[in-house]
């Protein structure tokens, strides 16, 4: 992300000499999730992060497509994703295309024993359920319902849960998940008609130097595949950092929306982007304020996008039957909109409580196993 951040102790120029206590170096690292052409961060280490000392036999984890193709509207009970006590055994993912990976998980337990790296994806991380933090080498964040937590690809991090029962909406990114554009100056400033601003945005704090030797898993995935590498030092070793590159919450109940005298369009809900897909925030807000408006969404062709919508709270005037965790998804190529009876039902309603992230994906989305298991097969009849 363009802001720049510094935590704990740096040297006063880059790539310099900077001692230890007892004379020996401490050991410095770019971090750059697109080479030298970006964004990064400088990290200074006890130890090189460089000591392999033992590599175990790699597995895979890449999702089981069960459908390449289709062409009808879908919906998924994401809350029957059954809980599994280990963070990455819980991670099941339900739709997928070459640009991203949407997830659901509900853990138990807190990762403990091994810490993780995603190599290919940055992860959006949304909290539905539970509390805790996120531990990395930057430092801490602590999150709790609502929150959505951006980790760069290539972070190593541990989750500690406070809680027992918890349910995260994950995105999986193959590129840089960043703040839209159009919400930026040339400089890198979020603007004043943007729907946050850099005091909604929470830096990793409590930086932590974990200097210890051991024998310490880091399980990394690359390619569909998880490699349990085994390293000499804590990777939360590190004394101190700056740099634009980092992990960051923001919490969608910060999401300030923007509303008209008629229905606006959902890229006012835009919060985030990524190559070929925009995640939007969907927040309580006063409906619109013409005196023939109808508050209800019009139908709507989707021609070059995936639409999914992930229900999180409240009610939703467009949709019956909607549930907590609820996933719907909307192919491009064929209309959808609001289900019968609810364009009239709309009409003089003066606001919403209703709390969802969406994602659309410019590229069509398949569909795995774990989605199938759960998926409500009425749906697709639902407007009838």
């Amino acid at each position: 992300m363009p802001h720049y951040c510094k935590l704990g102790t740096i040297p006063h120029k880059r790539h310099t000499q900077f001692r230890k206590p007892d004379g020996s170096l401490y050991s410095e690292q770019l971090f750059s999730t697109e080479g030298f052409s970006s964004n990064s961060t400088l990290l200074y280490h006890c130890h090189p992060p460089t000591e392999i000392v033992k590599v175990d036999a790699p597995f895979s984890v890449a999702p089981k497509v069960a459908e390449e193709k289709m062409l009808k509207h879908r919906s998924f009970q994401g809350f029957n994703i059954m809980p599994k006590k280990d963070f990455l055994q819980s991670r099941k993912p339900v739709l997928v295309n070459s640009d991203l990976h949407i997830v659901l998980a509900a853990p138990q337990e807190s990762m403990t024993e091994y810490f993780y790296k995603n190599a290919d994806a940055d992860e959006m991380i949304f909290v539905h359920e539970g509390s805790g933090t996120l531990l990395t080498q930057y430092g801490q964040l602590s999150f709790g319902y609502g929150d959505y937590l951006v980790v760069p690809r290539g972070t190593i991090y541990q989750i500690h849960f406070n809680t027992p029962e918890n349910r995260l909406f994950i995105v999986e990114s193959f590129s840089p998940i960043r703040y839209p554009q159009r919400y930026l100056s040339k400089y890198g400033q979020l603007l004043e008609h943007a729907p946050y601003c850099e005091r909604d945005i929470r830096q990793p704090e409590n930086l932590v130097t974990v200097d210890m030797a051991g024998d310490y898993l880091i399980k990394i995935k690359k390619k569909g595949m998880m490699y349990p590498i085994h390293y000499a030092h804590h990777p939360f070793d590190v004394v101190g950092w700056d740099g634009c590159e980092y992990p960051f919450a923001f919490s969608i109940h910060d999401f300030e929306p923007i509303t008209g005298r008629v229905h606006q369009p959902p890229p006012v809900h835009q919060t985030f982007e990524g190559h070929n897909f925009v995640v939007c925030s969907f927040v309580p807000r006063m409906y619109d304020y013409h005196p023939e408006s109808i508050p209800a969404p019009y139908n709507h062709s989707n021609i070059d996008s995936d639409e999914v919508l992930y229900y999180v709270d409240g009610d939703f005037m467009s949709r019956k039957h909607v549930t907590r965790g609820m996933i719907t998804l909307h192919p491009g190529g064929i209309p959808h909109g609001p289900h019968p009876g609810a364009v009239e039902k709309s009409i003089g309603k003066t606001e919403t409580k209703e709390l969802a992230v969406m994602v659309d994906t410019f590229h069509p989305l398949q569909i795995t196993e774990e989605a199938l298991g759960i998926e409500d097969e009425s749906y697709t009849m639902s407007w009838i």
